[in-house]
């Protein structure tokens, strides 16, 4: 049945993909009316994090935001699909990446990358990053993921990752790929999402963000660190419908020489200037500010680098 249930799911991803951009965006008015109009799919979230985030803007001001940000979603979903069959040429009519020359510099001196970014604008179309190396074509482009927990959508959507080149590597073995890769002497660029909401047990660290006190990852900024990575932040601007600008913009090339956590609070400070400039295109649905620090400092502690709770007959 599982197989049965994936090829059918495949087959009407691929059928879909075959669409032209014009058709996929026609058809993502129609998701639009269905997953805010009739589903009002996280709308309780969506309002709840728009309302914090933004209390100088009028009900109308986030209003708009709401609309745009679920036609951002709806869009960022067929785009999605249509990486399955759309051609690398046709795809870079949509999408453009600047400060590539600096990555390729980095790999000229014998130093790998990193790219930290958020859930802002359409983050699966990087993986066609490598399309816009020059000198430096053979070059690892690589997508940290979290397996999925439906095994269908996981295979489909490791699929679509690849389909421009790149390797997806899921979060528990990223470590073992880049000491290989560094004993290859291969060239690469991994990208790290790093806004997620961490569980109580991985938060070392909260910064505000958006008008949020705001418990974050640091295990990126550790990797990289350790690695002695070239890290970017990914800015992502969308000035028209079906066209995205991916600009890579230089953090520090010697990341052990900054304080602890220096880079993660860095890039939330960008990351929050991209949102302010454009708010619809970031992933509201996600309840990102679920985890409190009044519960953290309740129910956790920090013993020798580890959160582990103070009272473990207590539920959370």
């Amino acid at each position: 049945m599982t197989k049965l249930l994936q090829g059918i799911t495949y087959a009407a991803f691929y059928l879909m993909s075959l669409l032209p951009y014009k058709a996929l965006y026609a058809l993502s008015d129609v998701f639009y009316a269905v997953v805010y109009r009739v589903a009002r799919y996280r709308l309780k979230v969506v309002r709840r994090n728009l309302a914090t985030s933004f209390p100088d803007k009028s009900p109308e001001e986030l209003k708009s935001i709401e609309r745009g940000f679920y036609r951002w979603l709806c869009d960022y979903f067929v785009e999605t699909v249509k990486l399955m069959t759309v051609k690398r040429a046709e795809l870079l009519r949509h999408v453009e990446f600047r400060g590539t020359e600096a990555i390729e510099d980095s790999f000229d001196r014998g130093q790998a990358c990193a790219g930290i970014l958020g859930h802002y604008g359409n983050w699966e179309m990087l993986s066609a990053t490598g399309l816009a190396f020059t000198r430096h074509t053979e070059a690892v482009v690589g997508l940290i993921y979290h397996p999925l927990r439906s095994k269908i959508f996981d295979r489909l959507f490791i699929k679509l990752r690849q389909s421009m080149g790149g390797v997806c590597v899921p979060k528990q073995d990223i470590l073992r790929y880049l000491v290989s890769f560094r004993k290859q002497g291969l060239m690469n660029i991994f990208g790290y999402i790093a806004d997620q909401a961490p569980k109580y047990q991985n938060i070392h660290l909260w910064l505000p963000f958006m008008g949020h006190d705001t418990p974050v990852f640091t295990g990126a900024e550790r990797l990289m660190r350790k690695m002695g990575n070239t890290v970017f932040y990914i800015d992502v601007e969308r000035p028209s419908r079906g066209r995205y600008v991916y600009t890579f913009k230089p953090m520090t090339a010697d990341p052990a020489s900054l304080p602890e956590y220096e880079i993660t609070r860095r890039f939330f400070a960008m990351l929050e200037q991209s949102i302010r400039r454009d708010p619809a295109i970031y992933l509201w649905s996600h309840d990102r500010w679920k985890r409190t620090r009044e519960e953290f400092e309740r129910d956790y502690e920090i013993d020798h680098g580890h959160v582990v709770r103070k009272h473990e007959d207590r539920e959370r």
